[in-house]
């Protein structure tokens, strides 16, 4: 019964398939505001979860526009080119994040994420 509005980024956890593109299971997170995180609200929901994410470094790069599926999986392929073999990141899966709202038409901001080992 609280309303705690949208937050930044929203992320998608995705699991790549052997040719790059998403596995059908995907798995999407939002932030819980500041003012809820020492005591947040219980989901009504029994399909959503609250968790905690570790802190961890990242391998990022950003891309703007109205990023569909495909666009993360071109950009994710360019950042895996570009760290080569010698980066150690984690392959089983990599996070896609956008920082607007869909009413936001221009300047906006899309990142994908390598979880460094």
């Amino acid at each position: 019964g609280v309303g705690m509005g949208m937050t930044a980024p929203v992320s998608i956890t995705a699991f790549p398939a052997e040719d790059g593109s998403f596995q059908q299971k995907v798995k999407v997170s939002l932030r819980i505001p500041s003012q809820f995180q020492d005591s947040p609200p219980c989901p009504t929901d029994e399909s959503i979860k609250i968790e905690e994410r570790q802190g961890m470094t990242i391998y990022s790069t950003q891309f703007g526009g109205y990023a569909k599926e495909a666009d993360y999986v071109s950009h994710a392929a360019k950042l895996r080119a570009a760290l080569g073999s010698d980066a150690a990141y984690r392959k089983d899966f990599y996070l896609c994040n956008g920082y607007d709202p869909p009413m936001k038409p221009y300047g906006r901001r899309n990142e994908v994420w390598f979880v460094k080992e």
